[in-house]
């Protein structure tokens, strides 16, 4: 009120998968709730590329938006690359880009001026729940752009001794019952049994699927990538789903676009306001 602007956060949803439009439909929820402009563009799963990249071009040529948030996956006939190439880097509200992805990697590197929201949300769950990570052997469970490849390089920044594991990772099961925390994000219903978890080991699970259920409503369920009523019986900590990342991902949203409001309309915070978001670096390079 203070500066009479209002946080914009714009969302393309390309198709209708079960979970991006999920996470879409709670998105937009919290923006409304905390008083956030929302602008939602729900194109079909047929879009061409070039029609994909005009919407994005004339969502950051909006004033009113600050942040622009391209739902992913794609699909298979889009170049996901060109598609987050195209969102200016003061309006890169999932912290995509190769400048932000760049400066969050880089030891001594720049504040990168957003950070990949579910990455970003896993690490805030850890700290919050004050669960040490410090020369803790760490087990991401997939190497994506959206959520392995990032909260590996942001465990690794914690000083957490780093395995990626993936498709083609051999004795998988022998990686997770070595590791004090494992972040599950593979895309695959109930994968990871209590058989192949650690007793103690703190468990983050990012998956969300859909699984046939005909006693609800909607004909299915949403689950993890992690088998919860059976790992939790063994876990020090576990995430549900839903309910468990899904909410800090859309929390680190809110917190990326009003953090880009605030640097694309100059505006700094006074010793009696509320502290900037990115005091410090995010994360420690040592």
């Amino acid at each position: 009120e203070k500066h009479k602007v209002t946080p914009g956060l714009a969302t393309v949803l390309v198709g209708n998968r079960t979970d991006s439009a999920t996470y879409v439909r709670f998105k937009k929820k919290a923006a409304a709730e905390v008083g956030f402009h929302s602008i939602d563009r729900h194109l079909d799963e047929k879009v061409s590329e070039e029609e994909l990249v005009k919407v994005v071009k004339e969502l950051a040529e909006d004033d009113e938006v600050h942040g622009i948030l391209v739902q992913l996956p794609l699909p298979k006939h889009i170049n996901e690359h060109t598609v987050l190439s195209s969102i200016p880097v003061n309006k890169d509200v999932d912290g995509f880009s190769a400048l932000n992805i760049g400066n969050l990697v880089m030891r001594g590197g720049e504040q990168p001026k957003a950070m990949p929201c579910t990455p970003w949300g896993c690490i805030e769950l850890l700290k919050r729940y004050k669960i040490e990570v410090a020369g803790k052997n760490a087990v991401v469970l997939g190497r994506s752009n959206i959520v392995g490849m990032p909260v590996a390089a942001m465990l690794q920044n914690l000083n957490a001794t780093v395995t990626v594991c993936h498709s083609k990772t051999k004795n998988l099961k022998g990686h997770l019952l070595r590791a004090d925390i494992i972040i599950a994000a593979i895309g695959r219903a109930e994968f990871v049994k209590s058989d192949m978890v650690k007793p103690g080991a703190t468990v983050i699970d990012v998956g969300i699927n859909s699984k046939p259920d005909a006693t609800r409503k909607r004909g299915y369920r949403l689950v993890g990538d992690v088998d919860y009523k059976a790992v939790k019986e063994i876990s020090g900590a576990i995430t549900p789903v839903p309910g468990g990342v899904g909410p800090m991902t859309i929390a680190m949203l809110l917190k990326n676009t009003f953090n880009l409001c605030l640097s694309n309309n100059k505006i700094s915070f006074d010793k009696d306001s509320q502290e900037p978001i990115f005091s410090e670096k995010p994360f420690p390079a040592s």
